[in-house]
């Protein structure tokens, strides 16, 4: 486990102490933890999100065409 010094203003470690007192946490340590979770969670993975792959499955199973070549589909396309 990884050990860091943080240097947080007022407003910080008032928001740190309000999460640690809402979710019922030991400590701030376990805070910052849950924050990053949610942070993670939140905006560096959302492909892996439920809602996402939902999505994903309603687009696999729309309407498709297969083209044999670039050709064909810019011929495909130049009828458009």
């Amino acid at each position: 486990m990884a050990q860091a010094i943080v240097t947080l203003d007022e407003r910080q470690d008032r928001i740190v102490t309000i999460v640690k007192g809402k979710y019922g946490l030991k400590n701030k340590s376990q805070a910052i933890g849950l924050i990053v979770d949610r942070f993670e969670r939140a905006l560096l993975e959302p492909e892996l999100r439920p809602e996402y792959k939902e999505e994903l499955l309603k687009i696999d199973k729309g309407k498709f065409k297969s083209f044999s070549s670039i050709d064909s589909l810019r011929k495909e396309l130049a009828n458009v």
